[in-house]
């Protein structure tokens, strides 16, 4: 998916609300599990109920990973019915990757070459740490996109995402500069952390087209309203994540029924703010 055709689903949906499928099993409701893929089946329901309101959905492959053969199987069912919705939403392999040229050179065809891997996402999350030649292979491939991360949510950010050179700069700011010149804003967007809302004017002053992915709203206290008032540009530029606050809103029979609910609700909050700003 290019940048014009995400532009113009978050301006269909009114929405920039990404769901990440962070479908732990321990966590599925109990009746869920007498299903042949209990962690499908249950990714299934989630997409079906959020899919209007939803831009984007966001597996994180930690998930799937740690249940070897079988959850990687549960990716790859849930990758094939996102498919049926290939025009309705974003996909973005949340793997945080990053390693020398050949090896980062796998990992693209792994989430990106459908005939390589059987995946087709149109993102994936990347860390910069090893530079540009670590992150070029992921921005070869047409209408895909890298993920950078560059402010993140959690509190080990400040061991080194804040770092000051003898200049001032801050280390991921030196991210944000330098990333630039390795792809575009058709092709590069940023983790940047909701619980750092205050700084995403910041963010913004380096960076004022490229979209952003932020995690952080919901379960982790993040507000959408300051993310909205300081990381929002004329395109909307936003994919505002939620897992736990939706995906896991009832462990009971009526799971999907109110995360659907919980969707809805950041929907027509995003809708204000869209309204507000003048995208929509």
């Amino acid at each position: 998916m290019n940048r014009e055709q995400l532009i113009g689903l978050i301006k269909q949906k009114r929405s920039f609300l990404c769901v990440g499928l962070d479908s732990d099993i321990d966590k599925i409701p109990a009746h869920l599990m007498g299903s042949d893929d209990p962690v499908f089946e249950f990714n299934r329901r989630i997409i079906d109920a959020t899919i209007d309101f939803t831009v984007a959905y966001k597996p994180n492959l930690a998930f799937y990973e740690s249940r070897g053969l079988k959850g990687m199987q549960s990716l790859h069912k849930t990758m094939e019915y996102l498919a049926k919705f290939q025009d309705k939403c974003f996909t973005i392999a949340d793997a945080k990757r990053g390693d020398i040229g050949n090896t980062s050179t796998q990992y693209a065809r792994a989430f990106f070459d459908k005939d390589a891997s059987g995946f087709n996402f149109d993102a994936v999350t990347v860390a910069p740490y090893m530079g540009e030649d670590s992150v070029s292979p992921f921005l070869s491939f047409e209408n895909k996109w890298v993920v950078l991360l560059a402010l993140t949510s959690n509190k080990g950010a400040f061991d080194f995402q804040l770092f000051e050179n003898q200049q001032g700069e801050k280390l991921y700011s030196k991210v944000l500069q330098t990333s630039q010149h390795w792809g575009n804003s058709g092709n590069i967007m940023y983790v940047i952390g909701a619980t750092r809302a205050e700084m995403l004017a910041e963010v913004r002053k380096l960076i004022p087209d490229h979209f952003l992915l932020v995690p952080g709203v919901g379960a982790q206290g993040g507000s959408l309203s300051e993310v909205a008032r300081y990381g929002m540009n004329k395109d909307c530029g936003l994919l505002v994540n939620a897992s736990r606050s939706i995906i896991f809103a009832s462990k009971g029979e009526d799971f999907a029924d109110l995360a659907k609910k919980e969707a809805g609700e950041m929907q027509l909050e995003m809708e204000k703010l869209m309204k507000a700003q003048g995208i929509i």
